[in-house]
């Protein structure tokens, strides 16, 4: 059977990491018809959008997609094309495995923790109003009507949204997920204690939620004391399920126990939709260096591989990784432990080790 696969590459690394990730798949033997699209600076520059109709119809087609970073501009220029991409195409999970592999240079070992994160509220979904722009000043005075809180008039404005069927759904989803993979425990993050009608709704959701699956664990915590408690014992944790932009700061926050976001794959998902990505950034400064970790974009083609109900194959990308990984000769910059070694390879020849590993 082929699978037809929206293949974007990205910005940035993206294009190199991709290339990398493609070959392993192919590698499996798994056949894949791949459908190219473009989307970020290159679809700006080819279609004058960031976000071209042709990728999104082609998603809708394909219903599985698998993308390279792409660069969001900061302070200025078009949205964020990943928020956007979430948004229209209503891929309302972000999940994150964040695993420890043996060798890697790390200050913690036997971490699995899997962030599930809510993909389409919160702070995160875009609802902002600039400073001194005309509906900025009526909101201000609105706020003031309503119930006397003095906003400054030189603010901008962004608005939290939290809704009783997005915790919902994004909850139920956090316990499906422990109960298909022999998980043992969700955790709820939130910050209620200050936020007490949006964190609080999330919350109170969250409870009654977890009541229709007594087989599994589950805890509240407040966001700071888990950052801290991760920090400190990260092996106490299993499903973390957040809001959404609790849960992009704490997926950095697990990338960086298992040593990088070089290993920290990623995937938006949605009824019938899902695009596989790594949870990394474009680091446009390492353009066509063939430098970086191609690792994550991997991991999570493994992830797409799952999803394609390929778990053998799937096993087999991730054994080859995890090999590598432990042999220690085939890797990254990163993946050293100085990382001026002069024997770090680059992101092409991590794929030929891979590629190897997974036939011998």
């Amino acid at each position: 059977m082929a699978y037809n696969i929206t293949l974007i590459p990205g910005d940035g690394i993206g294009p190199e990491v991709t290339e990398a990730t493609v070959k392993v798949l192919e590698a499996t033997g798994i056949e894949f018809h791949w459908d190219l699209a473009f989307a970020g600076d290159r679809a700006q520059d080819m279609y004058g959008t960031p976000l071209p109709q042709y990728l999104l119809d082609s998603i809708r087609k394909n219903r599985v997609a698998l993308k390279g970073p792409i660069t969001t501009p900061v302070g200025s220029g078009f949205r964020s094309v990943n928020v956007a991409l979430r948004k229209t195409l209503d891929l309302y999970v972000c999940l994150r495995p964040c695993k420890s592999y043996p060798e890697v240079p790390s200050s913690y070992q036997d971490v699995d923790v899997v962030v599930v994160r809510e993909n389409t509220e919160d702070l995160y979904a875009g609802i902002e109003y600039e400073m001194e722009a005309p509906e900025t000043a009526r909101l201000i005075r609105f706020i003031a009507e309503a119930d006397g809180q003095r906003i400054s008039e030189d603010s901008s404005i962004s608005i939290k949204s939290i809704s009783r069927s997005a915790t919902r759904r994004i909850v139920r989803y956090a316990f499906e997920y422990a109960r298909k993979n022999g998980r043992k425990k969700v955790t709820a993050v939130h910050k209620a204690n200050i936020m007490k009608f949006t964190d609080g709704l999330f919350l109170s959701t969250a409870a009654e939620v977890a009541r229709n699956y007594p087989d599994i664990e589950f805890e509240t915590v407040i966001v700071d004391s888990l950052c801290m408690q991760l920090v400190r014992s990260p092996q106490r944790f299993d499903v973390l399920v957040l809001p959404n932009l609790y849960g992009d700061i704490v997926s950095e926050l697990c990338a960086g126990l298992i040593g990088g976001l070089g290993l920290a794959p990623g995937a938006n998902i949605g009824e019938d939709i899902a695009v596989f990505e790594p949870t990394h950034g474009s680091a446009p400064k390492y353009t066509g260096q063939n430098k970086v970790n191609p690792m994550a974009m991997m991991l999570s083609a493994a992830m797409m591989l799952r999803y394609l109900g390929e778990e053998e194959a799937a096993n087999r990308v991730e054994g080859a990784i995890a090999q590598v990984i432990a042999e220690g000769r085939s890797v990254t910059y990163d993946m050293k432990a100085d990382r001026n070694d002069p024997t770090a390879v680059g992101t092409s020849q991590v794929a030929d080790a891979v590629i190897q590993k997974m036939k011998e």
